[in-house]
């Protein structure tokens, strides 16, 4: 894939990642396994997620206060270049402020501010590695209607992305039979079956990634100084979530990365260094409980 297309894709993840990765969850455990592949490189991720939603205006609206931890161990040849053990443990923290404002039975409109760090932090904190992140949309979840759908459309803006310009973001799911539902949008598209017990298959073709500043710039080949390490992946994978409750449940996912670009940037966010672009292995297990 050529420069523009990476950067296209990669933009287009950060917006979206910012725009819906605000989960309904009240609280997920989730981790995530990239193999190491034919790059002699291998990727994993811890996630921690908690979500209050407090009603106000006679409980029509909801203030969100809520944070998200990701925490990347990212393994990489040996000796590939100096100091490459900083990059062994990489770490995002969210904090998301949001407001739910109900504006009529079907619809609603979202503002979320996200205070963000992201950093391996192998010093005390910088001041490179906080960034502000602001997410508006609407959502319209219709239920109550023979083929029920959701709807999600705004824009967000990532004071990390190379594109400095608010991105547009899009979800839309309907069922369009009584087990099956679509997926369409970006960064995530798929198909569901539903069992009559309220269990679900999926197959999903979706983006991953992050992007994380890096204390202690490394210095490349070529006198060149990489100061933000990223990833993006395009996959697709097949998943399966098992309901403890109504609202409790388990989820398995398995897939292969279709595109990857993991890669060490310089200070205008340009690819400096390839990591890995090679296709591989993808898992990803967890436990949520909805709102």
């Amino acid at each position: 894939m050529r420069n523009k297309g990476k950067l296209l894709l990669y933009s287009l993840f950060m917006a979206c990642y910012l725009g819906i990765s605000q989960t309904p969850d009240v609280f997920r455990a989730e981790y995530m396994l990239m193999p190491r592949n034919s790059s002699d490189v291998e990727t994993s991720r811890i996630k921690l997620l908690a979500n209050l939603p407090i009603p106000v205006r006679n409980k029509k609206d909801f203030i969100i206060v809520g944070s998200e931890y990701n925490r990347y161990n990212f393994e990489v040849p040996e000796g590939l270049f100096e100091n490459s053990d900083d990059l062994k443990k990489l770490h995002v923290l969210d904090i998301n402020l949001g407001y739910v404002y109900k504006m009529t039975e079907e619809w609603r409109l979202v503002g979320v501010v996200t205070p963000r760090w992201s950093s391996n932090f192998v010093e005390d904190l910088q001041e490179e590695d906080f960034n502000m992140n602001y997410t508006a949309g609407a959502y319209q979840d219709k239920k109550n209607v023979e083929k029920p759908y959701k709807l999600v459309l705004g824009i967000s803006y990532n004071s990390s992305s190379p594109i400095q310009v608010p991105l547009p973001f899009l979800y839309y799911e309907k069922r369009f039979h009584p087990d099956w539902s679509y997926v369409l949008g970006v960064p995530k598209s798929g198909l569901k079956y539903f069992t009559p017990k309220g269990h679900f298959f999926q197959a999903e073709l979706f983006v991953d990634g992050y992007y994380v500043n890096i204390q202690n710039d490394i210095l490349l080949s070529g006198n060149n100084l990489s100061t933000d390490i990223s990833q993006t992946a395009l996959l697709l994978a097949l998943g399966y979530q098992y309901k403890i409750t109504k609202d409790m449940s388990l989820y398995f996912v398995g897939g292969y990365t279709l595109f990857q670009n993991g890669a060490l940037r310089d200070d205008e966010r340009k690819d400096i260094f390839t990591l890995n672009d090679e296709a591989g292995l993808y898992f990803r297990t967890g436990f949520r409980i909805g709102i």
